[in-house]
């Protein structure tokens, strides 16, 4: 066993969503090495009421409902108590938006909590009181913050000392170094006529290297010009 590089504390009001999702893949390699502890809370646990609820109408009215401050701060404040945290993570429509450069920093964390909203949001007392950190994957409103997360997670545990068997894979992906990555091939070398480029066919690693710097960069002028300009 590997020693652990990261522990991820989630809460959620549906643990069951990720079960598939972390006992799949890169998730539950990055477990079963012992690179990362993934820990589920299931925020009914830390309802105040014998019901379990969680939610509550907004104040001022309006649809939907509203995850309350109660359990939150009681799941919250245990696990604080235990351990301290680099960051406490929102996922949210309206957080910063994740990309390549945030996921590289978040996996150098040790501890890092990760809070999934539903329903229609959660109490602004918890995000100004609680929260250091809120993340949105995109332009686009979810039913919850459980895919976010998942989608967070993967982005993190990917890049940790052992996880991926070719770490130098992990370095080469779109993104790392700010452009989208070079097109790859593998056999046969001829598919239906359609044919693998000459260059990755020659042996000559210099051309090879040159070209998918060449084939990257007006890949990323194509499709992602903003990522030139910024």
């Amino acid at each position: 066993m590997n020693q652990e590089l990261i522990r991820i504390d989630i809460i959620t009001a549906f643990p069951q969503m990720f079960a598939s999702v972390l006992g799949s893949s890169i998730l539950k390699i990055a477990q079963d090495k012992g690179i990362a502890s993934i820990i589920m809370h299931n925020l009914h646990d830390y309802a105040s009421d014998r019901f379990q609820h969680i939610d509550d109408a907004p104040f001022g009215g309006g649809a939907g409902m509203i995850i309350q401050c109660e359990p939150v701060f009681a799941c919250i404040e245990r696990l604080i108590s235990e351990r301290q945290y680099d960051e406490i993570i929102f996922m949210s429509a309206d957080g910063e938006l994740l990309d390549q450069a945030m996921s590289n920093l978040l996996s150098l964390k040790r501890n890092i909590i990760i809070l999934c909203g539903h329903y229609k949001g959660i109490d602004q007392r918890i995000r100004e009181a609680l929260i250091s950190k809120e993340i949105s994957i995109g332009s686009y409103v979810l039913t919850g913050g459980e895919l976010p997360a998942m989608v967070l997670v993967d982005s993190i545990a990917r890049l940790l000392p052992g996880v991926i068997g070719d770490a130098e894979s992990a370095l080469e992906d779109s993104f790392q170094n700010g452009l989208l990555e070079a097109p790859y091939y593998t056999r046969p070398a001829n598919f239906r006529g359609m044919k693998v480029p000459d260059v990755l066919l020659g042996g000559d690693h210099k051309k090879i290297q040159e070209w998918r710097e060449e084939q990257s960069l007006e890949k990323t002028r194509q499709r992602r010009k903003d990522l030139l300009d910024e």
